[in-house]
């Protein structure tokens, strides 16, 4: 709930107290935006739900808060709206005065709670594997949500959970040596060959796969020489992960690593500490625990495998150790995992048993931003034609060439390194925003073509739309210092969009949905692309032309400031 909504609510709770009493204004008074410019900026349609309480006609109910509504000093005259809705409108000078804290305040207004300490378990590549369009979400998301927290004041601890321990080293790394390699002279590309080879030899070859597995054991040890060789395999990984990165804008580096390796001495204890506990059973000779409350389709208790039969530890185990960390050692007051949907019900069990355990204690809020599958645009996940995944460099190398041919259907007069490092910008930026714009649950369409479009719901839109408004304010030699006027209808649409950026910030750091941010950046740019065909500007008399000047300043600012949020570079030209 923004600023203005919350003031609102607060109005019309007093309003409902004194023509109601008391025990209606404890409801969900439900002020929310207006769903059409018609019926002003907010509305409300609490007269509906007091009907049957009341006994009485919404619209007389409406009319009766109108008269004892006190919002003349945010809004004109609320106005009744069919059967009962109660329509506000903000008064120009109130939106003016909004427009002018953005432009004062370097945070840009946005509303702070109490600060927390935040990790965030995001991106998660696997060693000795490319990173591929699978990885794109829980990159990109992740990113985002990490730089919307520490904004809005908390302090984030980044968590890139590798996937760097367990039976595929076991393979590869037996199957290195075997061939008479230590993994020094091989890139990320050429270690996933060698994985995909050690792979499909240990599914055929029964004494390999004895000699694999005998391999895990010794790493597991911390036999010397395999150590040695894994070491070089995580460091060769790590290496073209960070490449992948700072292409993609994410903020993340070698400190924020903390693979699967680090939690092996944990495991142990783990195990130990759930037995005392008396939260695990064995079961054909593994540890599991059965959790009230989960079951399989057959109505059977649905195990945790905390401990295999071999004696071998899962992710299961692993996750339990690291939930643990995060909480003990680096004192989250809020645990957020940004993983893939198919981990629901995973993470629910991890987060119960942990519960259960006392390790997760009550005042830790967990979130698992479960986000669904990149499709290809024949409506299945995304592959290769030979059914491969697809490696997220070729996907970035493929929209920056699709960027570059945007710029030169636009006549831009870029050239050389600047059109050269625009074009990744634009590419990367199209990427980034073609993942973020789509609800976390649904699956989407990876389409290039509309990804990389100036035109509608976009990355390169919101990018232009900040160019434009560069330029547009370099070539008026300066700009006003505040807003004085919004007479016109445009300008007061692109000031009620403006001074809807701090609670779309705040909207997103509360649910974790970065869909929120994309929607309310793009109303900003449509906003400011219709004040510029109705208002004009550089022409329009002094007061007007400055007055104008600061609201294109601040429209300016919200979208610099938005698209660094989402990760996307804020372009002067293009």
């Amino acid at each position: 709930m923004d600023f203005v909504e919350t003031l609102l609510t607060d109005r019309l709770r007093s309003a409902v107290a004194t023509v109601l009493g008391p025990g209606h204004a404890a409801r969900d008074l439900q002020v929310r935006s207006a769903t059409r410019p018609e019926f002003g900026h907010y509305q409300t349609s609490l007269p509906l739900r007091l009907a049957g309480p009341v006994a009485d006609s919404p619209r007389r109910i409406a009319e009766r808060l109108v008269e004892r509504l006190d919002v003349e000093d945010v809004c004109l005259p609320p106005a009744v709206q069919g059967a009962g809705f109660i329509n506000f409108t903000l008064r120009p000078d109130f939106l003016a005065r909004r427009v002018n804290e953005i432009l004062r305040d370097a945070a840009l207004c946005v509303p702070r709670g109490e600060p927390q300490r935040v990790v965030v378990d995001f991106s998660s590549p696997n060693v000795a594997k490319q990173m591929h369009v699978g990885h794109l979400r829980s990159t990109v998301l992740g990113d985002v949500l990490a730089r919307v927290l520490a904004f809005v004041g908390h302090d984030v601890v980044r968590q890139n959970h590798l996937g760097d321990w367990g039976t595929q080293f076991g393979m590869l790394i037996e199957d290195l040596l075997e061939e008479g390699h230590d993994g020094a002279d091989l890139d990320l590309a050429g270690l996933d060959a060698a994985y995909r080879s050690a792979r499909t030899r240990f599914e055929a070859d029964a004494g390999f796969a004895v000699r694999a597995r005998a391999r895990v054991v010794l790493l597991q040890g911390g036999d010397r020489g395999t150590l040695a060789v894994w070491r070089r395999l995580v460091a060769t990984s790590l290496t073209a992960f960070d490449e992948v990165y700072v292409r993609l804008g994410v903020e993340l580096d070698e400190h924020d690593v903390a693979g699967e390796s680090r939690y092996n001495a944990d495991l142990p204890r783990v195990v130990d500490d759930l037995l005392a506990a008396g939260l695990l059973t064995e079961s054909a000779g593994a540890l599991c625990a059965f959790l009230p409350g989960f079951t399989t389709r057959d109505g059977s208790p649905l195990p945790l495998l905390v401990r295999k039969a071999d004696g071998g530890f899962g992710y299961d185990a692993t996750d339990l150790a690291a939930l643990r960390y995060r909480v003990e050692e680096l004192r989250a007051d809020r645990l957020v995992y940004v993983v893939d949907v198919r981990q629901s019900l995973h993470f629910e069990q991890v987060f119960a048993l942990a519960r259960a355990a006392g390790w997760l204690p009550e005042r830790v809020a967990t979130d698992h931003v479960a986000f669904g599958t990149v499709l290809g645009e024949d409506g299945k996940p995304f592959k290769t034609r030979t059914g491969a995944t697809v490696p997220l460099v070729s996907l970035l190398d493929a929209a920056q060439e699709r960027a570059t041919a945007l710029l030169d259907d636009r006549g831009s007069t870029l050239q050389g390194a600047a059109r050269e490092e625009t074009a990744r910008a634009v590419g990367v930026g199209a990427v980034r925003y073609g993942d973020l714009v789509n609800g976390l649950g649904r699956d989407y369409v990876f389409a290039l073509d509309r990804m990389v479009a100036m035109d509608g719901n976009t990355g390169p839109y919101l990018q232009y739309a900040h160019a434009r408004s560069v330029s547009l304010l370099a070539r008026a030699g300066g700009s006003g210092d505040v807003v004085t006027l919004l007479r016109e209808p445009a300008e007061r649409r692109l000031a009620f969009a403006v001074t809807g950026f701090p609670g779309a910030v705040a909207a997103v750091a509360e649910t974790l949905q970065p869909h929120r941010l994309c929607a309310h950046l793009h109303q900003v740019a449509t906003a400011l692309s219709s004040f510029y065909e109705a208002c004009p500007v550089l022409s329009a008399e002094a007061e007007v032309r400055a007055s104008r000047l600061a609201l294109c300043r601040a429209a300016q600012r919200v979208l610099a400031v938005g698209l660094e949020l989402l990760g996307i570079r804020a372009l002067e030209r293009m």
